[in-house]
């Protein structure tokens, strides 16, 4: 349930246990966060862009799936990494950049 104050400027969530102002900063560690999960995806979209085929039970699974079907070459690869790390960049210059959204 969102309430509002008397000026219509802070918000309340869950039951007043989260507050959030319109002129209330982001905090640093959730912007942080926003830097190690787009990190995260582009190394994990890299890293396993052909299945996880060194794991202990599934690996070998992956492997006869990767010889039957075809997985994608590396220009596909790249076509996607620069869209990606184009968002990533989009998505952290809106969480980085000083000033009220709220107009």
């Amino acid at each position: 349930m969102t309430g509002k104050n008397d000026q219509g400027t802070t918000h309340e969530v869950a039951g007043g246990q989260i507050k959030g102002g319109a002129d209330a900063p982001i905090p640093t560690f959730l912007k942080l966060t926003y830097v190690g999960f787009c990190l995260f995806g582009l190394y994990y979209m890299v890293a396993y862009w052909a299945g996880e085929t060194d794991h202990a039970t599934r690996g070998t699974l992956v492997q006869e799936i990767n010889k039957v079907m075809v997985v994608p070459g590396r220009a596909w690869l790249g076509f996607l990494f620069v869209i990606l790390a184009v968002f990533v960049v989009g998505i952290l210059t809106f969480a980085f950049r000083s000033g009220n959204d709220e107009e």
